[in-house]
């Protein structure tokens, strides 16, 4: 019963969090509701018996990409960005999209099937320990996908680097 409540708390404060990290105007704000948001997510996976992954939420998200996030948004001029209201015009078509993004999440879990259990229980996974684990399935039964993920985080890097050079040309 009280596993359930915390789960109910934390379930719950993470929609909070994450309405309040999107509605914010001001960056500064929604980047340190995202540091909360971060932290209640790694309770989430304590709550799951995955210390490594709690461990590896704070270390990578709430510690190195948020603080890339605050430098960026710091970096930026924040004043002139808020003043700008040129999605107000959009909120009848962001509705909409919000409105069909909700029918197919609801379609989505209506036919959600229960995959059978694989072959690492609790006893098991405490036995090989959590990185190693994790380590076989995303280079054994995972590797197509995670090669995948890869190569599409190598892009967005390519990406990133092509748009930002394309800056210093005058």
């Amino acid at each position: 019963m009280i596993q359930q409540a915390f789960f109910a708390y934390y379930a719950f404060a993470i929609v909070v969090l994450s309405l309040l990290v999107v509605t914010r105007k001001n960056p500064v704000h929604s980047v340190l509701w995202m540091l909360l948001l971060f932290f209640h997510i790694a309770s989430i996976y304590l709550f799951l018996n995955a210390e490594f992954m709690a461990a590896i939420q704070v270390i990578v998200y709430a510690g190195g990409i948020l603080v890339l996030f605050l430098f960026v948004v710091l970096l930026m001029n924040i004043r002139e960005e808020i003043r700008i209201s040129k999605y107000i015009g959009a909120a009848p078509t962001s509705f909409a999209f919000a409105v069909g993004l909700l029918v197919v999440m609801v379609m989505s879990v209506r036919s959600f099937i229960a995959a059978p259990p694989g072959i690492y229980s609790i006893e098991m996974i405490k036995k090989e320990t959590h990185t190693k684990a994790l380590g076989k399935l995303l280079y054994t039964e995972f590797l197509f996908p995670f090669e995948v993920t890869s190569l599409i985080l190598l892009i967005a890097i390519v990406g990133a680097i092509v748009l930002a050079k394309r800056r210093l040309k005058p």
